[in-house]
């Protein structure tokens, strides 16, 4: 089979989109399909065998100087000019303008393909693929309205016109994506809230659970660094909660050793840093970025707890790929969660979301008992041996690429 996969952006090494990208498109090429992504900067990193496209936006929110203002002889034709303009005027342009890019360069190579895969851009080109008559699949991780929520009530009331505005995409997400037939989510949580939220029938919604490589994601032969607790977040992003495993940190300095590593790039003059310094625990808390799988597997296995203190995730592989290291995991109770790790207490404890108290004490519980951390650990990484693997992600995901076919056969009958 010869497939598209589409992602608007591809972060290498974190962030649910470019680890998704990577391992699906390894694990469909190793059953025998021929698989080319389309992607738009920060491009993914491949394996030989996938063939990458460059889509390049004017990546206007690359590092280290986000929001930039392109030069006069970047712009290329209008679709750039409306790119900077919805930037300019506080919206978010690039699942829209990604998705137009991407279905000139598809239609063009319309024979070349015998299915379109999208990574949760649900741009409106993508109609233009279908409209074509090349089947079309989509994955939505989950509905960005529920990133909406936690921000507009993060928020200062100033500010949350701007934050509106920033989701303005998210309308658009839900009209594209009702019109698109065979849709993939990560989670059963996730399925129930794109249904609610984007209004699709929940017959038309697949769920394909995230895979880890568990070879890489196991555990460590050194001893775990004492009192050593690890989250992987986006540190200044409401939903990631992580204002709440500070505050539950800085309860634990008092009583214990700790140490907080945060594998994420903080805002310089953000609220993580600031709440860092009132809290006073910058002595104590460490943040890691730019890491490459084998460095965060190790620094998972090196930790006595790992924490996901989020207020909602659609599915969260940094938790798969902690049970993998056989790492004990405090993780909120809420979104796709509790169904990744199980009942509470079997891989890991669950607490309610935003509760810097509860979180520190089941943090404090881990720390200090040993054979509950052995038997959370072991049971984490036999349920992530047992359900969570690239290759059967993969697999499944083809049988989702036959029914589209198939559909599209049919219609055009």
């Amino acid at each position: 089979m010869r497939i598209a996969l589409l992602s608007y952006r591809s972060k290498p090494h974190c962030g649910g989109q470019g680890v998704y990208v990577r391992q699906l498109s390894r694990g469909l090429a190793e059953l025998g399909h021929e698989v080319e992504v389309f992607s738009g900067q920060p491009y993914p990193e491949l394996d030989s065998t996938v063939k990458l496209t460059e889509v390049p936006s004017l990546d206007l929110y690359r590092e280290p100087d986000p929001f930039r203002t392109p030069r006069p002889g970047e712009f290329r034709d209008l679709l750039d000019v409306l790119e900077v303009a919805t930037m300019w005027t506080a919206g978010f342009p690039e699942p829209l303008t990604f998705s137009i890019r991407a279905a000139r360069l598809l239609r063009k190579r319309a024979r070349d393909f015998d299915v379109v895969h999208d990574n949760q851009s649900l741009g409106y080109g993508l109609l233009r693929l279908r409209a074509a008559g090349l089947p079309l699949v989509a994955t939505v991780h989950h509905p960005i309205t529920r990133d909406r929520v936690a921000d507009l009530a993060a928020a200062k009331w100033w500010r949350k016109p701007a934050v509106r505005r920033w989701y303005g995409f998210v309308r658009m997400q839900a009209r594209v994506a009702r019109r698109i037939p065979e849709l993939i989510t990560v989670s059963s949580a996730s399925s129930a809230d794109i249904s609610e939220d984007f209004g699709v029938p929940p017959e038309r919604i697949r769920t394909i659970p995230l895979g880890v490589d568990t070879e890489l994601f196991k555990p460590a032969e050194p001893p775990r660094v004492e009192g050593r607790i690890v989250a992987v977040a986006s540190a200044d992003v409401p939903l990631k909660g992580v204002r709440h495993l500070l505050e539950a940190v800085a309860k634990l300095r008092t009583e214990r050793k700790v140490e907080l590593v945060l594998v994420t790039r903080l805002t310089a003059g953000g609220p993580t840093q600031r709440l860092i310094e009132q809290l006073g625990i910058r002595d104590i808390v460490r943040t890691v970025t730019g890491i490459d799988d084998a460095e965060l597997a190790a620094l998972l296995a090196s930790a006595q707890a790992a924490c996901v203190p989020s207020l909602y995730e659609g599915f969260s592989l940094p938790t798969v790929e902690a049970m993998a290291c056989a790492t004990p995991l405090v993780v909120s109770r809420a979104g796709a969660l509790p169904e990744v790790v199980g009942p509470d207490g079997q891989c890991a404890h669950l607490v309610p979301p935003g509760d810097a108290q509860a979180l520190a004490q089941r943090l404090a519980g881990l720390l200090d008992d040993a054979g509950q951390r052995r038997r959370l650990g072991e049971a984490g990484r036999r349920r992530a041996v047992e359900r969570y693997s690239w290759r059967s992600v993969a697999e499944s995901t083809v049988d989702c690429y036959i029914d589209s076919i198939e559909r599209m056969r049919r219609e055009g009958a």
